[in-house]
């Protein structure tokens, strides 16, 4: 990974192209993001650097979190997120690194996190289907059935689907393109969708598939 940033999702939209085709994209205010920390091969065993994105009230910083903005001389931020680059030489702590570090016709790869659903049943969760309702299945039509395996292994296999907690996951979309960039504002727009709900947090790296 040569690049990143820390954006939020702002929400859908369609632009034009050259051509006057419309094109369904994602609006994401990406930035600026400040360097907090830089950690090194020699120091740390790998090479990365942590950034922050969106200021927050130095009363509602923990205290460890309150030294380490201040031995890095920068301003607490609300979000933070390491990044392994390839080469971290150009970057310093205290360094800004805006939506224009990005530019249109890039793939990148962005990761969120998806909507919480919260407990939902086998239909909903795994797309089970629902027993018929004609000829005595009982209150059971939505019900995921058994679950045991008998005598042996006398357990419940490990990865079994069954009702659970839906949503609320770490999504990753891979080799999107960046459709516009506007560095003023902080934005970029990306073709397609992106996981999360607006206002959600967001990473956004070049792509590995680039």
């Amino acid at each position: 990974m040569k690049k990143g940033i820390i954006g939020k999702k702002v929400g859908m939209t369609q632009i034009f192209d050259e051509k006057g085709k419309v094109i369904p994209v994602t609006v994401i205010e990406a930035g600026p993001c400040v360097v907090t920390q830089k950690k090194t091969e020699e120091n740390d065993g790998y090479n990365a650097v942590q950034i922050g994105f969106g200021d927050q009230k130095p009363q509602r910083v923990s205290k460890p979190l309150a030294g380490h903005f201040k031995k890095g001389d920068v301003a607490p931020k609300k979000t933070l997120r390491e990044l392994r680059l390839d080469d971290i030489s150009a970057l310093n702590v205290g360094d800004l690194i805006k939506a224009d570090t990005f530019a249109a016709g890039e793939k990148v790869d962005v990761t969120g996190k998806s909507k919480g659903k919260g407990y939902a049943g086998v239909i909903k969760r795994w797309n089970f289907r629902r027993l018929k309702e004609t000829h005595g299945s009982g209150p059971v039509a939505r019900h995921g059935g058994s679950n045991g395996a008998c005598s042996t292994p006398s357990r419940v296999w490990k990865g079994l689907k069954m009702a659970g907690h839906l949503g609320a996951e770490t999504v990753t979309v891979q080799n999107l393109t960046v459709a516009k960039v506007d560095g003023e504002n902080n934005l970029i727009a990306v073709k397609g969708a992106i996981p999360g709900p607006n206002g959600g947090i967001v990473v956004i790296r070049d792509s590995v598939k680039a």
